[in-house]
């Protein structure tokens, strides 16, 4: 904004008006190295006998270097969408700097085929099989993991009296296997410090379980915002991932709302704010910023003192 000043007219000096004071400077910082938390949208839950979804990737480190005075765009995945005949859809990736942490595996479903098997999708946790169709002894393999963001999917086995599926892997485990009319557990995820308080993240998808007078239970969710399995005949549909935690949807034999949960972002570094971009938080002597939606980290702030 403009500065303005009155003119004494005798002397021809110009006044500055009372009460202002002029900056005497800029109040800023650099910051040279944060660490970061960077979690990917997890996978959506199978359908027809589908498995659990896997985990969004889970990448952490601290030490990381940057560059004054530059911009860093982020992204957060999505999470997976749920697939109405089949497997699930992967999360997407997030993404800051050179750090890429991969988007979770869908559950496997829908072997319309006798014999078919469902396996489940690749990522940064896999997703678990999907139930064999007719094939007693058979097993739908999960999908892989990516080597330092999460684990594999878990095989879901058709045995005599199985009507139920895995879960999904998470960043600290595989999920568990299914057993008799049980779902299997979602693998759990993995907790970090850098919003404040420990939080847990990238858990995976539990697998559906059957109800029909036998009294199985579905899979729960792994911790960190992995979504319950559907219950046949109980609960008509799976759970969701948990928003901005990674965590895979739970399998479902009917289309229901188990997609993945989105992933998030976070950068922490010493000391007082030093860089702008998404949600600013202090704790501890740190900056804290978190980013649940896209944006740009840049590393320079600056106000008037």
């Amino acid at each position: 904004m403009s500065i303005l000043f009155s003119k004494n007219f005798s002397t021809g000096s110009f006044v500055r008006p009372q009460g202002y004071t002029f900056p005497v400077g800029l109040f800023g910082g650099t910051i040279t190295s944060v660490d970061y938390l960077v979690v990917a949208g997890g996978g959506a839950g199978g359908t027809t006998y589908g498995g659990g979804g896997g985990a969004g990737g889970f990448r952490t480190a601290s030490g990381f270097s940057v560059t004054a005075s530059t911009s860093y765009p982020i992204t957060v995945g999505g999470g997976g969408s749920p697939n109405l005949n089949g497997v699930g859809g992967n999360g997407g990736n997030s993404i800051f700097s050179s750090i890429t942490s991969t988007g979770g595996g869908g559950g496997g479903g829908n072997a319309s085929t006798p014999g078919a098997v469902a396996p489940g999708a690749s990522g940064g946790s896999g997703g678990a099989g999907g139930l064999p169709e007719q094939s007693v002894g058979a097993s739908s393999p999960g999908g892989s993991g990516t080597p330092g963001q999460g684990n594999n999917g878990t095989t879901t086995n058709r045995n005599p009296g199985v009507l139920s599926t895995s879960g999904g892997g998470g960043a600290g485990a595989v999920g568990g296997s299914n057993s008799g009319y049980n779902g299997g557990a979602g693998g759990a995820g993995t907790a970090s410090p850098l919003s404040g308080t420990p939080v847990t993240y990238a858990g995976g998808g539990g697998g559906l379980g059957w109800t029909a007078g036998v009294g199985g239970n579905r899979g729960a969710g792994g911790s960190g915002g992995g979504g319950g399995g559907e219950r046949i005949n109980s609960n008509p549909n799976a759970d969701p991932g948990s928003p901005n935690t990674g965590g895979g949807g739970g399998g479902a034999n009917e289309f229901g709302f188990n997609g993945g949960g989105s992933g998030i972002v976070i950068i922490r570094y010493a000391g007082a704010q030093a860089a702008t971009g998404g949600t600013i938080t202090s704790s501890g002597g740190n900056t804290i910023h978190t980013f649940t939606g896209d944006g740009i980290f840049r590393t320079e702030f600056f106000s008037i003192n």
